[in-house]
């Protein structure tokens, strides 16, 4: 439901947000439950979590001034207080704001360390990734690419299928929607077998591939898409007998541990942009009030690459507030 509270002021060192793109991804959907996590759940009654690209209505520090676009986590509201040193200063005239939520933000530093440095994939290498078409799975296939690797992906229908491999570059990629024996699938896409695997998915799928990685293999367990609205969890495979005989590595990561380096990670993926060596693709929703529809919406999959809610105009209303 939508509740209506008086626009907050900034304090010392803080300044008031006027979110413009919301954006929503499906680690929200663990915090939605009352069990622990690497984050505290969201209480009944908080404002939702999530990150914001938006303009600086009021700033009370001299690192931000009236008008600036900055990227921080304001939540699931129009206008919100933050630390200014907790927000990231965006410049329109590189990129256009919508991707400081997007691929030069969390998804896509996502990507880049969750591949390059959990997996760290050599040229010649097939890089497997399900939720390929995803905000993050898709980024992480072209990286693949990039480095030389064969990237190979896993989607939930044929149009995303195509844009997979039409749009962005994935050599090959099957909908797994469509396919009732994963494991056959992968041996005919993977002939060499699997030497990485981004696992945004889990469930059966990643069942399947832990029958087929190579010798060495380094899985990267970014998300469990696939399980989150679970009541009870899956019996799957015993996996530990795959990783012993492969001698192979699985690693689960957090974006988080990476974020002293993101100035690193958004410079590079910034360039591949400009380049023209990486592309992106936004689907928006328009309104906050339509946000539980987009995030249901992403976690079944409707989405194509990064899901966003524009809950405002990028034009800088100046007259806005009186403060």
């Amino acid at each position: 439901m939508l509740v209506e509270s008086p626009i907050p002021s900034p304090g010392q060192g803080e300044a008031l947000v006027r979110s413009i793109y919301l954006s929503v991804d499906p680690y929200m959907r663990g915090r939605m439950n009352e069990v622990g996590s690497y984050a505290a759940p969201v209480k009944i009654g908080q404002v939702m979590v999530g990150g914001v690209a938006g303009q600086v209505v009021a700033s009370r520090d001299p690192l931000l001034k009236e008008g600036d676009y900055v990227a921080g986590e304001i939540g699931w509201q129009q206008y919100g207080v933050a630390p200014a040193a907790a927000l990231r200063k965006l410049d329109p005239k590189i990129a256009p704001i919508s991707t400081a939520v997007g691929i030069l933000g969390m998804p896509g530093m996502t990507a880049y360390f969750g591949l390059l440095d959990i997996c760290d994939p050599k040229p010649g290498e097939t890089v497997f990734v399900s939720g390929a078409a995803g905000a993050v799975g898709g980024l992480v296939g072209q990286i693949a690419k990039i480095k030389g690797c064969r990237a190979v992906g896993t989607a939930g229908s044929e149009r995303k299928v195509d844009y997979l491999v039409s749009e962005l570059g994935f050599d090959s990629a099957f909908n797994y929607r469509a396919v009732t024996d994963y494991t056959a699938k992968l041996r005919e896409l993977c002939p060499n077998g699997i030497d990485v695997y981004f696992d945004n998915v889990g469930g059966a799928i990643s069942d399947a591939v832990f029958g087929v990685i190579n010798a060495y293999a380094r899985i990267s367990i970014c998300g469990q898409i696939s399980q989150y609205n679970l009541e009870k969890p899956e019996m799957g495979r015993r996996l530990l007998w795959d990783l012993l005989v492969k001698q192979a590595k699985a690693e689960g990561f957090l974006v988080r541990q990476f974020v002293d380096r993101w100035p690193e990670g958004i410079k590079q993926m910034g360039a591949w942009l400009a380049e023209g060596r990486l592309k992106y693709h936004e689907d928006i929703e328009r309104g906050i009030e339509n946000a539980p529809r987009a995030f249901i919406g992403m976690l079944n999959g409707k989405n194509l690459g990064k899901q966003l809610v524009k809950i405002a105009d990028e034009v800088f209303p100046h007259t806005i507030l009186s403060l």
